[in-house]
């Protein structure tokens, strides 16, 4: 027996033009929307914006902006300079990332893939983060074997002179590629580059996709590196495997293996994270 409000409800979803609206489209928030154009742009600049650029960037009146600028101001999220002509954002939505833990999610979904790299490939491996102006090695898995390298989890390593700096740096959007040049400070040993350098360093990786040299740090050492990626295709974090050449009778896989064994785990942690390939 047909239940007559059943009826009217699906009478009127068939008929409705509901369904034929884009999904990013239905349930539109122009206020919402115009706020979080606001957080986006001032992503991109370090120095902050006057009102008046905002606007202009924008394309959108000064009314409108001014309005939902106070907002973000009184709520905190945009902060003004002390004479009031620029904004810039504040470090509240850094503060309510943190409270989220992406860092641990995803040190727990990478170490059981990278522990199986390291089963496969016989050499250790470690997962670089952007953090402060360098890089931490947020996770490490070493090989099962007797000999291998490693670099110990939870230390800073340079964001300048190191294979998951450059990675980290090569798949950065150019507001975070300012922001984490701004931030750099060297560390003790760190080998400087110049400009030039880094820029044809970094075009190399992009060009490649991934990062294969001597190690900057020690002798006989060759990094590989690999970035996890984001869904806009930057990178969240990067795998390293510091490759070592055994020279006695034991028969492991070779550079070329052990290379595309970390492409593997590197793509798997991209599709874990936000279902993109590398």
């Amino acid at each position: 027996m047909s239940n007559p409000a059943s009826d009217l409800i699906s009478q009127n979803m068939t008929n409705s033009k509901f369904f034929d609206v884009p999904v990013d489209e239905r349930y539109r928030a122009p206020a919402l929307d115009k706020g979080l154009d606001i957080l986006e742009l001032l992503a991109t600049q370090p120095h902050g914006l006057t009102r008046a650029e905002i606007v202009k960037e924008m394309d959108r009146s000064a009314s409108e902006i001014y309005r939902m600028l106070e907002r973000l101001v009184a709520r905190q999220y945009v902060m003004r300079n002390p004479s009031g002509d620029r904004y810039a954002l504040s470090l509240k939505l850094f503060a309510l990332a943190n409270m989220h833990p992406p860092l641990s999610r995803l040190i727990n979904q990478a170490l059981p893939v990278m522990d199986d790299f390291a089963r496969k490939a016989e050499q250790s491996c470690h997962m670089g983060v952007y953090d402060r102006g360098n890089v931490l090695i947020g996770a490490q898995i070493n090989s099962p074997r007797g000999w291998s390298f490693s670099v110990q989890r939870g230390a800073r390593v340079g964001l300048l002179d190191t294979a998951s700096g450059h990675l980290l740096l090569a798949f950065s959007d150019p507001g975070s590629y300012a922001r984490m040049l701004a931030e750099h400070t060297p560390l003790d040993g760190e080998v400087p580059i110049t400009e030039e350098k880094l820029q044809a360093t970094l075009a190399a990786i992009r060009e490649r996709g991934y990062l294969e040299r001597e190690s900057a740090q020690s002798f006989g050492v060759v990094d590989i590196s690999f970035p996890i990626l984001g869904p806009d295709n930057t990178a969240l974090a990067t795998l390293t495997c510091p490759y070592i050449r055994r020279i006695d009778r034991h028969i492991g896989p070779d550079m070329t293996e052990v290379r595309e064994h970390l492409r593997e785990t590197a793509r798997t942690l991209s599709f874990k994270q936000n279902n993109v390939s590398i």
